[in-house]
């Protein structure tokens, strides 16, 4: 793990151990729990048997806007992510850009989720607003965890008999560069279509269909539609016929 610079990361053993020590009780000043919203996600989580899915747990966030503290496994290490959606910030000793996203991204495990342990920048609460460099931008984690994580399949929120289109006034968290997703991003600024159409599309396959939608949603970039025309149910065996054109 030299790329991600350990020596800002707890190692799990000492991570464990400070847990088990009651180090990460929260102090004086920060809320013992999660919000209620937040909470209702997680729970629904749990009954879906998904409590420890990355991606899930980080939508659930985005969707209630409201901030938390995941501990990420990554091979030995655990890192520390909070994330701030109505900040469109997240805080962490080191920035996802310094993973590599062919490696780094795909291993990554959910520990927990707690309260957070800090407040984002111009917070009225001044205490525990952490040091700059250590706040960066939410979308680019939100697309590198999308196309790169561990999840490879729809977000619950949005499979099912649906279509999908751009939503064209968002085009400024879209990435410039996404090689093949880049023409599928431009044919659904202009026409909805299902999951099974975008799979088949150059260059795609049900995997990279999938993880290019749940980018768009985790961004705001992504409009969802179960009466639309467009939006089918999926006929039995296609995402394997489909996932061998990939």
């Amino acid at each position: 793990m030299a790329d991600f610079e350990p020596s800002t990361l707890w190692r799990i053993s000492a991570f464990e151990r400070a847990r088990d020590a009651g180090q990460f009780d929260p102090s004086e000043g920060q809320p013992p729990l999660l919000p209620t919203t937040l909470l209702v996600e997680l729970e629904q989580l749990q009954r879906d048997q998904a409590p420890g899915d990355v991606l899930e747990v980080v939508a659930a966030c985005v969707r209630t806007r409201e901030a938390a503290l995941l501990y990420l496994e990554h091979d030995a290490y655990v890192w520390p992510v909070t994330l701030f959606p109505r900040e469109s910030l997240y805080h962490s000793p080191r920035s996802a850009a310094l993973m590599p996203p062919g490696i780094g991204m795909s291993r990554l495990r959910l520990i927990s989720a707690e309260p957070p342990g800090v407040r984002p920048p111009g917070d009225f609460m001044h205490d525990r607003i952490a040091g700059s460099d250590r706040y960066h931008p939410l979308g680019p984690l939100l697309w590198a965890l999308a196309l790169h994580g561990p999840r490879s399949t729809l977000l619950m929120e949005i499979g099912g008999r649906v279509a999908y289109r751009l939503v064209t006034s968002r085009p400024k968290d879209i990435p410039t560069s996404l090689g093949a997703l880049s023409s599928a991003v431009e044919r659904l600024r202009n026409d909805a279509a299902s999951l099974r159409d975008i799979a088949g599309w150059p260059g795609l396959s049900v995997e990279r269909a999938s993880r290019l939608l749940n980018a768009l949603y985790l961004t705001g970039a992504l409009m969802v539609s179960r009466s639309h025309h467009a939006a089918r149910t999926e006929p039995k065996g296609w995402r394997r016929w489909l996932g061998r054109r990939g």
